[in-house]
């Protein structure tokens, strides 16, 4: 793949940086009805730079199918993409069980294929000493659900569960590609959850990297485990606001359907800046609500807390409320994009194709472009 690319801009010009020139390229893209995103030329979806945007780019990926998109092959397209200046290194399994990271190397040890932990660090020259931006996506390549199994109907659209991890990639790029004089580290977990004779199991207790116990209740939430260590990785990086994009629950997507992603914050500030940069680029975003009284959805008779929950109700929330034991100090939100960036069928709009849209990117280069301005 090809590096991924953006309109150049000039200072006075950033505070849209990418949504003008994506809404374009996605426009022109509905004039050759019979292109599926899988098959579509770089050509035909270049910028004036030429280079396909950042957006295009995390589309594809999404779109790979499994057999060809393995967490080692991800991260080699992570290298691959990056532009001059941002640095990428990649840790196997045994570096990932070394860190201690036993939630997210749990989740791995079913695979024959092995995890990637993708760091892309990007610290220009007069940059910000007092901010960082933490980037952290999830990067499932493919999700049976392990031995938790899920249903057969649908399971080939579990390609698109590294939809989070893509966008963190491709709006790294962004950054990169825009110049913005911001200091980002993006963290990218990436595995396969699948369910071999090594996999990990209901009733297996783990413990992350950050020092806390999880009761594994369900293999197929195995998002949030990858996450956690991912999170703590980040904090100790140096990240001081952190946002991680997944594919988390289904709950979202039943809640908001394609159009909008569900997110949730621990700071006022920091969500509302999230929320601009969102309904600016177009990657539309709605707040749902932390509360602590939600906690007891992931508490554990065994453990200091579980990863799901068999109540069927706050499905999204109690997702959150995980997450949020591994963020840390600091500005922190989870955007659950499960409804707008894989889609089962067209949107109506420009997004006509089912599969990766690429939400998010957009999002990322603004909320940056904002940050610096």
């Amino acid at each position: 793949m090809e590096p991924c690319g953006v309109a150049t801009t000039s200072p006075s010009q950033r505070t849209r940086p990418i949504s003008s020139p994506a809404s374009a390229y996605a426009r022109s893209a509905t004039r050759s009805p019979g292109l599926r995103w899988t098959e579509m030329s770089f050509s035909a979806l270049q910028m004036p730079s030429g280079r396909p945007t950042a957006i295009v780019g995390s589309s594809i990926v999404s779109n790979s199918p499994p057999n060809a998109l393995t967490p080692e092959r991800l991260a080699e397209r992570t290298s691959a993409l990056a532009p001059d200046g941002v640095r990428v290194e990649a840790f196997d399994r045994k570096q990932i069980v070394d860190m201690n990271m036993g939630s997210f190397a749990a989740v791995a040890q079913g695979s024959d294929n092995e995890p990637r932990l993708i760091v892309m660090r990007y610290e220009p020259e007069g940059a910000r000493s007092d901010f960082t931006l933490g980037l952290v996506g999830k990067a499932i390549t493919f999700d049976t659900g392990g031995i938790s199994l899920k249903p057969a109907r649908g399971m080939e659209n579990m390609k698109g569960d590294m939809s989070g991890g893509a966008a963190v990639v491709a709006g790294m790029c962004a950054i990169a590609d825009l110049q913005l004089p911001l200091r980002t580290i993006a963290v990218i977990a990436s595995s396969e959850n699948m369910p071999g004779g090594h996999a990990y199991r209901p009733g297996d207790i783990l413990t992350a990297a950050n020092g806390k116990t999880i009761e594994v209740t369900n293999t197929d939430a195995e998002g949030r485990l990858v996450l956690a260590d991912a999170l703590w990785y980040a904090r100790e990086q140096g990240a001081t606001h952190v946002m991680d994009l997944a594919t988390l629950t289904g709950a979202m997507s039943v809640a908001l359907g394609d159009l909008y992603a569900g997110f949730f914050s621990n700071d006022d500030a920091w969500a509302d800046a999230i929320a601009a940069a969102g309904e600016a680029s177009g990657d539309h975003i709605w707040r749902m609500p932390l509360h602590p009284r939600y906690r007891r959805y992931v508490k554990s008779s065994y453990a200091d807390m579980k990863n799901s929950s068999d109540l069927r109700e706050a499905g999204a929330v109690l997702a959150a409320e995980f997450l949020k034991e591994f963020a840390g100090d600091g500005p922190w939100a989870h955007l659950d994009i499960a409804g707008p960036a894989f889609l089962e069928r067209s949107r109506g709009d420009y997004l006509w194709q089912p599969g990766g849209s690429g939400y998010g990117v957009r999002l990322i280069a603004e909320l940056a472009s904002r940050i610096v301005a």
